[in-house]
């Protein structure tokens, strides 16, 4: 089972594998735009019309003109506008937190609603009907009249 799921993927992850690479060694404008925030409106820079948004634009084609990798264009940015010019925080460190505290807390929460429907559940006992005669909804029932009682009586015969 697993060579067959090896063999389904790997025909998958050659034909991605280049893709993701020619898109790190010749990025775009484009890609890149989605990945870097303005510095004086704080949305991305394909959102944003602010001057400053428009020097750094013309700053990212110029550096893909000159071959730089996406990797390298965002580095040099970092280092002039600091972290913050990055749209999505790094993997490293104390950013490690803004990728895994929401993923942490919705299955803690997951798992909350879980255990409290699970309890929930099980606290509640069935009632078991009086000794008495029949019973709906744990209530004894009505005794019908003897005329009702054949009435019934017939109706059921019929539909036997």
């Amino acid at each position: 089972m697993r060579r067959l799921l090896v063999i389904c993927l790997l025909p998958l992850a050659l034909a991605i594998a280049p893709t993701a690479l020619a898109s790190e060694q010749h990025p775009t404008l484009g890609e890149l735009e989605g990945e870097v925030m303005c510095p004086t409106c704080h949305t991305t820079l394909d959102q944003s019309d602010a001057p400053a948004a428009q020097r750094i634009k013309a700053y990212i084609q110029r550096r893909i003109d000159e071959c730089a990798t996406a990797q390298q264009i965002e580095s040099e940015l970092v280092v002039n506008f600091g972290a913050g010019i990055l749209a999505a925080p790094t993997h490293k460190g104390l950013d490690l937190l803004a990728w895994w505290l929401p993923l942490g807390g919705v299955i803690l929460g997951a798992g909350l609603l879980g255990l409290g429907v699970w309890r929930w559940s099980r606290g509640r006992e069935p009632v078991a009907p009086p000794a008495g005669g029949p019973a709906l909804n744990g209530k004894p029932a009505a005794e019908l009249d003897p005329e009702t009682e054949r009435r019934l009586d017939e109706l059921l015969a019929k539909l036997e």
